[in-house]
């Protein structure tokens, strides 16, 4: 049987000599995911991540500051393959993709993903691990795409990245994290149909987008 994202190598089992560091970090990753996904960020502990990985928990403590930073570092491993953003050559097809696939991890883990923006606001370590390792990492990676748009012309000159950045993401975090309105891919669609009909060329029809 096939693992899924949340899952990983089973966990270490006890035995005589040295363990590859690899593996170690594999199996308290995979076990401290289990328990993220399960219990949320608030029950992982570091007894609870060692017991169930079969590690020591003073390795857990030299190698993360707090349960919080191991929480957000198992959060991220699981599913950075779904949050990977697409270059096909086309901003609004790649941008639609990578929408989708981000307003699915948060109605599948919404709970979880509002867990640790909650919990970062108390722990220093987890919003560092936060702001440093994932943030600033998916706006950089997202902000270097819509630059390779704009410089094929698919984005009128002067646009501020930055704030697109913002309007996209960040309308999906706001819906999560105050649920007003539903939180779908149709309002991802509407959220870039609304974008480009103020930031394509003046040349380009935002209606007569092929495919």
């Amino acid at each position: 049987m096939e693992r899924t994202e949340a899952e990983g190598p089973a966990r270490l089992k006890p035995g005589r000599g040295r363990r590859r560091a690899e593996d170690v970090r594999r199996a308290t990753l995979t076990a401290a995911a289990e328990l993220l996904l399960t219990e949320g960020v608030l029950a992982l502990t570091f007894s609870k991540v060692a017991a169930r990985a079969g590690v020591s928990k003073m390795t857990l403590y030299k190698w993360w500051p707090s349960p919080g930073a191991l929480a957000f570092d198992a959060y991220f491993d699981t599913f950075k393959e779904t949050l990977a953003f697409p270059d096909t050559g086309d901003i609004r097809r790649d941008l639609t993709t990578q929408l989708h696939a981000f307003v699915d991890l948060l109605n599948r883990n919404g709970s979880v993903i509002a867990g640790i923006i909650g919990a970062a606001q108390g722990d220093p370590d987890l919003a560092e691990a936060l702001s440093t390792h994932y943030v600033k990492q998916r706006r950089r990676l997202a902000v270097e795409r819509l630059t390779r748009a704009q410089q094929a012309g698919q984005i009128r000159e002067g646009v501020d990245l930055e704030t697109i950045v913002d309007q996209l993401w960040g309308a999906a975090y706001h819906r999560l994290l105050m649920p007003a309105q539903p939180l779908t891919t149709e309002f991802a669609d509407r959220l870039i149909t609304n974008l480009f009909q103020g930031v394509a060329p003046a040349s380009a029809d935002p209606a007569a987008h092929p495919g």
